[in-house]
């Protein structure tokens, strides 16, 4: 078991470390340049927070070692994730082909609806800004795709044929 799911320094024993986004076993912690220099900034952040509530005026109270147990376990899980992490180089990408790090441009085979998006990795995705886990179904059913591939997608009426229109790899 991981060490941030283990906490007996807190005050009563009982503290629960947040998850990090859902990374199956034995699947690589793939992770673009965007995606490791922001977990690498979130734990500078966490380290920040942690020497903040290390200093608090609250200093040996029950609250202050549970968030202190928090804060140790939010970090001990971010180490584990930026130490497993597998960088993908856009430039290293098949620049033809939807993979890891790919921005895909898609219009609706029938309309003019066009969607934007990402493949990333689990840490860094948002749907609202079209940033996909590679793991997400949509990204499943983009990877390997060309221009010109139809691709079916879930729309609110069902899933549609989407084409692909561009497939492109940007610096970050």
């Amino acid at each position: 078991m991981s060490r941030a799911f283990v906490k007996d320094d807190a005050a009563d024993g009982h503290v629960v470390i947040p998850p990090r986004p859902a990374l199956p076993s034995g699947v690589a912690n793939y992770v673009t340049p965007r995606g490791l220099r922001l977990l690498k900034e979130e734990l500078v952040d966490l380290e920040a927070e942690r020497g903040r509530l290390a200093s608090a005026r609250n200093r040996g109270t029950p609250d202050q070692a549970r968030d202190l147990a928090v804060m140790r376990g939010r970090i001990v899980a971010l180490e584990e994730r930026i130490g497993s992490a597998r960088l993908v180089k856009p430039s290293e990408q098949p620049q033809d082909e939807a993979r890891f790090g790919a921005t895909v441009t898609l219009r609706e085979a029938d309309g003019d609806a066009e969607r934007v998006i990402t493949i990333v990795g689990v840490d860094e995705s948002s749907a609202q800004d079209g940033r996909i886990g590679f793991l997400a179904p949509v990204a499943r059913r983009l990877t390997g795709k060309r221009v010109g591939d139809q691709v079916p997608m879930p729309t609110p009426r069902g899933d549609r044929p989407f084409e692909v229109v561009r497939v492109e790899y940007r610096a970050e």
